[in-house]
């Protein structure tokens, strides 16, 4: 499974991440043990993904009119 972890979207990767901390709290034993076992690859993958990513701008604010005396 954790060589499949590249190919999964981010969508299916970010499911899978919440399944695994799930299972890691209310799984029964050998659930929790595979979900402690693929936690940290799945962590991971995911910041690996997100430190691929081009970092977000902050919006840049837009001139503002001149206020001239009257």
């Amino acid at each position: 499974m954790i060589e499949k972890l590249p190919e999964m979207s981010d969508a299916d990767l970010g499911v899978l991440m919440s399944n695994a901390e799930r299972l890691v709290q209310t799984g029964t034993p050998k659930q929790q043990t595979a979900a402690q076992a693929m936690l940290p690859a799945i962590q991971a993958e995911a910041l690996r993904r997100r430190d691929l990513k081009p970092a977000k701008r902050a919006p840049r604010g837009g001139r503002k009119a001149a206020v001239s005396p009257a």
